[in-house]
Parts: structure tokens; C-alpha cells; sequence
């Protein structure tokens, strides 16, 4: 290759930028959230008392708690995709929907409750709940895997479970809508044990699809 042809070559590299991560895991996330509603739709739907259960408290920490989630994550998630990143100084913003879960707990047992708690922790739906979070959660951890592929992770196992508790917030915010279970107690058990396979599933994923 001549020197001049070179030179055209490398200074056309330099105007191809890539993508921002943040770009790429936002619209990647945005294509596989209208997958996730498209099962979600089909699968489940809306619970059918929804209007009368937005005026209560419990059902609105839902979804506090699982978009809190979503939103630690992405910003953990985005900072480990820099180069030699690590989790000193961020994992703090992982403890926001464990202590807003706390609070909604310690709401709880300060009112008089008709249901024994463990009825409450168990709820009516546990099974479909460990069924739901995880199957919806799939496309957004792909796409999460995709968005931060673009970045350089130097930990992609962390990486991925973080990708994973990404994926499980927002396919949590989903199936809230549709659980009639609304008690702290049981978010705090079914959501969360979903929460953690996601992350075990992330991590293994990621481990190889990030690496670099």
C-alpha cells in the first residue's frame, strides 16, 4: 500500500466514530423492551383491578423499587464498561431499591394486617413470578449484553451481572403491573430471588461475551 493510500485510509478511520455505549445500550434496550412487552402482552396483560390498585402505596413501591433498579444498574453497568472500572464508589447506588424495599417493609408492619406474614411473603403467585421475571428478562439481557459489548470491560463477569439485574428491573416493572401480590414481603422474596438467577445468568454471559 502506498504511503498517500495510507494516510486517505487512516484519516477515514478517524470520521468513522462509533457509537456512544450509552446510545447503543439505550436503543438496544429500547428494541428488545418492545419484544418483552409484545410476551408480556400476550402472556399475561395488566392485572384487571389496576385502577383501583394505583391508589395503593404498596402496588406504586413496586414499581419504585424495580425502576430504581433498572436505572443503579444502567449507571453501574455504563461505568464497568470503561476500561479497568471497578465497582469502588458505585456500588452503593445497587443498596437504592433494597432500601426503599426496607422502608416499604417497615410501612407494613406498622399496620394493622388481617394476613399472617408469611401468608403475605408467599402470596398467590410466587411460581409465576419466578417464571415471568426471568423469561421476560431475556431479550433485555441480550440487549443489554449487546449495548455493553461496545464498551471494554476488563470485568465482563461483574459486568454481566449487573447486565442481568439491568434486565430483571425492567422486566420486574412489567410483571408488576400484572401480580396482584403487593406486599413488601413478597417483592422483597420473589422479585429479588428473580433478580439474583438474572444476575448468576448475566455473569455467565458475560464472562463470555464481554471479554475482549
Amino acid at each position: 500500500m502506498e504511503t498517500d493510500q495510507l494516510i486517505r485510509t487512516l484519516a477515514a478511520d478517524t470520521r468513522q466514530r462509533a457509537w456512544p455505549v450509552g446510545l447503543v445500550l439505550a436503543v438496544a434496550l429500547l428494541a428488545a423492551g418492545l419484544v418483552s412487552i409484545a410476551m408480556f402482552s400476550a402472556a399475561l396483560g395488566v392485572r384487571p383491578d389496576i385502577r383501583t390498585a394505583m391508589h395503593n402505596p404498596f402496588f406504586d413501591l413496586k414499581f419504585a423499587v424495580t425502576l430504581a433498579l433498572a436505572s443503579s444498574a444502567s449507571v453501574v453497568g455504563l461505568h464497568l464498561s470503561r476500561p479497568e472500572a471497578t465497582l469502588r464508589g458505585w456500588a452503593w447506588l445497587l443498596l437504592i431499591p433494597l432500601l426503599l424495599l426496607a422502608g416499604g417493609i417497615g410501612c407494613e408492619m406498622l399496620l394493622p394486617q388481617h394476613v399472617p406474614m408469611m401468608t403475605r411473603m408467599i402470596g398467590k403467585n410466587w411460581s409465576l413470578c419466578l417464571v415471568a421475571i426471568p423469561v421476560l428478562s431475556l431479550p433485555l439481557l441480550t440487549a443489554a449484553l449487546i449495548g455493553l459489548r461496545h464498551g471494554a470491560s476488563t470485568r465482563p463477569a461483574v459486568t454481566g451481572a449487573i447486565a442481568g439485574m439491568l434486565s430483571a428491573g425492567l422486566a420486574a416493572t412489567l410483571y408488576a403491573s400484572h401480580c396482584t401480590d403487593d406486599s413488601p414481603l413478597f417483592v422483597a422474596t420473589w422479585y429479588t430471588i428473580g433478580t439474583a438467577l438474572l444476575a448468576v445468568i448475566g455473569s455467565v454471559a458475560g464472562a463470555r461475551v464481554l471479554r475482549f
